[in-house]
């Protein structure tokens, strides 16, 4: 019987196969452990769920080497079949071989007359209906950013109201940096905070995004000092005439004022009715338009050249 689930990637965020090898160990109650992890080598029969052509060239040769060590001591669940040198062994040195389609099967069973033929069930892992609820918070931004502290105040003024409400959380990423363990657990911290209350959204294109700031009640938007006149979440939100809740500083945009035209998290000890929740929007989208828009940027940089 195996023992674990080995996998290369194993950040079910940001990887299909990640994903799928954690939703089948635990329906099968087994640890999922990295290929590359020295600990592999204290299960007598892991199962490997991989698909190769995802492997590094160093990484795939260690596997290899692996593999011819642990010749009939492992298990093999194929994603993809590319028939390199390294998969033909792997496919020769496993005890059981399984792949996850029809095409694979026929492609492999000359080589693996014993392997069987599976498939792969869905993936999701947060089957939740949205609720319609009296109030909703759209907060989008770059990960690895996500200020944990405010957004439980932000909770706090949310359940003062003893109105409904959801939470939808959409993210992006800096080039050249990744889902990593920090991030997920400040996602999980998230979900801890609104519990039941919130949504993930993950990536969004600018076409649903401009549909949530519409449709919101407020998004919010935190810093790690305070809003800077740069930040195109907020300057979008505020063009669409949303409400935006955020934290100010003396280095903030000139003219935002709390609960005139945005919501200042650290000054906030209630939050608006709807009535002053549509002004303060109106507000916003007045001084985006007028003070920080693009006519504005273009008039400027025009000024600039002349002189």
């Amino acid at each position: 019987m195996i023992d674990c689930v080995a996998g290369y990637h194993l950040n079910p965020w940001t990887c299909g196969i990640a994903k799928f090898n954690m939703i089948l160990a635990r329906h099968l109650g087994l640890p999922v452990v990295g290929i590359r992890d020295g600990a592999l080598t204290r299960y007598r029969r892991p199962l490997l769920s991989i698909k190769l052509s995802e492997f590094s060239e160093s990484d795939a040769a260690d596997l290899d080497a692996w593999g011819r060590a642990h010749a009939g001591c492992f298990e093999l669940f194929l994603h993809a079949f590319d028939g390199t040198p390294v998969e033909q062994r792997l496919l020769a040195a496993a005890a059981r071989v399984s792949v996850a389609n029809a095409e694979l099967a026929r492609t492999l069973r000359p080589a693996r007359p014993d392997l069987q033929e599976m498939f792969c069930p869905g993936t999701i892992l947060g089957p939740q209906r949205y609720q319609r609820t009296d109030l909703s918070v759209f907060t989008f931004g770059m990960a690895h950013k996500i200020r944990v502290p405010l957004y439980r105040r932000l909770r706090d003024l949310l359940e003062a109201t003893g109105k409904s409400y959801s939470v939808y959380v959409s993210t992006a990423l800096h080039e050249n940096t990744s889902f990593d363990g920090s991030f997920v657990v400040r996602f999980e911290e998230l979900q801890s905070i609104f519990d039941r209350h919130v949504y993930f959204m993950g990536y969004l294109s600018d076409t649903a995004v401009y549909n949530h700031l519409i449709d919101c009640t407020y998004i919010a938007a935190f810093f790690e000092k305070g809003l800077r006149a740069n930040n195109t979440t907020v300057n979008a939100a505020m063009e669409s005439g949303c409400a935006v809740i955020t934290n100010l500083d003396g280095h903030s945009p000139a003219g935002l004022v709390h609960m005139r035209n945005v919501i200042d998290i650290n000054c906030c000890d209630r939050l608006p009715d709807l009535d002053e929740t549509r002004r303060i929007g109106l507000a916003a989208r007045d001084i985006a338009h007028t003070r920080y828009g693009w006519d504005q940027l273009v008039a400027q940089l025009r000024s600039v050249v002349r002189l």
